[in-house]
């Protein structure tokens, strides 16, 4: 019969975080906005993660660990 397809295994999909959409629509965005391709966009993402890093490490913010040594 015409409406009938061959039995297939079908995988559940995993649940994909609401955040992880927002970062991949974000994502497409840039790359339509500023005419870049997908590997390009994420080398702006990380760019500018370490900028922030860098600024961040300026303004003497404390480093997660420290250690004092006693003589």
């Amino acid at each position: 019969m015409p409406w009938r397809r061959e039995a297939r295994l079908v995988e559940p999909r995993r649940p994909v975080s609401s955040k992880v959409l927002e970062l991949e629509t974000a994502k497409e965005i840039l790359a339509e906005v500023f005419h870049a391709r997908p590997g390009e966009v994420e080398e702006m993402i990380q760019r500018r993660l370490a900028e922030r890093s860098w600024a961040e490490e300026e303004r003497g913010l404390w480093p997660e660990r420290f250690w004092i040594e006693t003589l």
